[in-house]
């Protein structure tokens, strides 16, 4: 017997009795003033959600692997399930109960925050007006990130998703923002690669990853991206900008369907449960900004799709849900691109409200040049002369897409991304070197950034790596 289950049944706290055992599924006689998404503790000390109620029978879902036996005794704890964060985070592995996965020490603290909390009310919140830099040229330009937005990251597997989410955690990670990393159903090699990658650019300090492999009980599992979300909210409201990412909801989505199936739920849509879209939803409504601190909190969901399809149940309930999507397209991918975005389907809804004039301006002449890229592209393919106009629409759409093309290990800021795209403008229709610009950009002096001196480096780049106009 544990002592937690003795002292919360010496304390006087209602007990039941497990009558019935299906997987992590219990059936539980007693238990009187549960309620729905309560925390059980068992004898053995392993603990438990209510899931539903009956007149004389609880539902509960065991979030440990522990199997119970009939007869086993359940005392209830608390009248909702909480999670414990602290700052202690940082830097730590954790699966979604805050129980160490990466042999540190324990997680102790007092505060205690619902892993299913509600969304601030909108008088809680103020407007969204700081673009976030996610260090991407082709994203921070064509679709900016505001801090405290969501914005989902879909396209099929291995298609960059996870990658632009890491590029983006280890940007905000150097200017001091709390990233909460959540992998859901990811394989120990996946989970090995990411925390690799985020220790390579000293990112791993300032990032807390929240973790349900796919051998962890289905609740737990589950579980996950609403305890990351507290954890976010924990740091949101100490006092810190925070971006949340959750990888992928699709598998959150798959589990929760065999959860609910596994309890007899009747399905929906996809055989999906009909609460499947508010699950989504409360979970990325909790986004935005605190009007008492002025801090905010940004998600990023992934979802994978299948054959770019993003008409399905779950991506256009994702859709429908964030301020915006980053479509990742494997069709991109095999042209080269990288990040592999559809420019066409991607969009960010509140970006323009945050981009500043000079970047909105690049951004509005990049749209037209890709469009008259994208019609040059077409005739050439007849095999005949191109009138000068489309051979000038096709160097410069060339130009541009080098200059979108980005490695895994590089940054941007969004002055060093005005210039190399200027560049793309200034330059005539000779030869550029793309790759000698990039790393031109990272020596000018800090005083060659400014406003109104990005042209003037953009001359002196194009002249050193090229042809001006």
């Amino acid at each position: 017997m544990s002592q937690l289950f003795k002292r919360l049944v010496d304390a006087g706290q209602s007990t039941g009795e497990v009558i019935e055992v299906n997987r992590f599924i219990v059936t539980v006689n007693g238990l009187p003033g549960a309620t729905v998404g309560g925390q059980v503790v068992t004898e053995q000390g392993g603990l438990g959600m209510v899931r539903s109620m009956s007149d004389e029978l609880v539902t509960i879902d065991l979030l440990t692997a522990e199997h119970l036996a009939v007869g086993t005794a359940v005392v209830l704890h608390l009248p909702e399930l909480v999670i414990h964060p602290s700052q202690a985070l940082l830097g730590r592995i954790v699966d979604p109960l805050l129980k160490s996965l990466d042999g540190g020490a324990p997680i102790l603290s007092r505060a205690a925050y619902p892993v299913f909390a509600p969304a601030p009310a909108f008088s809680e919140r103020e407007m969204l007006n700081e673009q976030l830099e996610t260090g991407v040229t082709l994203i921070d330009t064509l679709f900016p990130v505001v801090m405290g937005q969501r914005i989902a990251v879909m396209g099929d597997s291995k298609s960059g998703k996870t990658t632009f989410t890491a590029q983006t955690a280890v940007n905000q990670a150097k200017l001091g923002r709390v990233i909460v990393f959540v992998l859901i159903a990811k394989r120990k090699t996946e989970v090995e690669q990411l925390v690799e990658y985020l220790r390579k650019h000293d990112a791993l300090k300032q990032t807390v990853l929240v973790v349900a492999d796919s051998f962890d009980a289905l609740p737990l599992a589950f579980l996950a991206p609403y305890s990351g979300c507290a954890v976010a909210e924990y740091f949101w409201q100490t006092g810190s900008d925070v971006v949340v990412i959750y990888d992928d909801l699709s598998s959150h989505a798959k589990i929760y369907r065999e959860m609910a199936l596994l309890g007899e739920t009747a399905p929906g849509r996809e055989s999906y449960p009909g609460d499947m879209f508010y699950r989504h939803s409360s979970l990325l409504e909790r986004a935005g900004r605190r009007k008492d601190n002025k801090r905010t909190l940004t998600a990023l969901p992934v979802m994978t799709t299948s054959n770019n399809d993003i008409t399905t149940y779950l991506a256009t309930s994702l859709i429908s849900i964030n301020d915006g999507q980053l479509i990742f397209d494997t069709e991109e991918m095999q042209r080269g691109s990288m990040p592999p975005i559809n420019i066409g389907l991607s969009v960010s809804r509140v970006g323009g409200r945050a981009q500043e004039k000079l970047h909105k301006k690049v951004a509005q002449d990049i749209f037209r040049s890709m469009g008259d890229y994208r019609r040059a592209s077409e005739f050439s393919h007849f095999g005949q002369e191109l009138p000068a106009e489309y051979q000038s629409a096709l160097h410069l759409g060339e130009r541009v897409r080098g200059f979108f093309n980005q490695s895994p290990d590089e940054f941007f800021t969004l002055r060093e991304q005005q210039v190399m795209l200027r560049t793309a403008f200034i330059a005539t229709d000779g030869e550029l070197d793309l790759a000698g610009i990039k790393l031109g950009v990272k020596k000018l002096a800090a005083s060659s950034l400014e406003p109104d001196k990005i042209d003037v480096a953009a001359k002196q780049l194009s002249s050193k790596y090229g042809t001006v106009v």
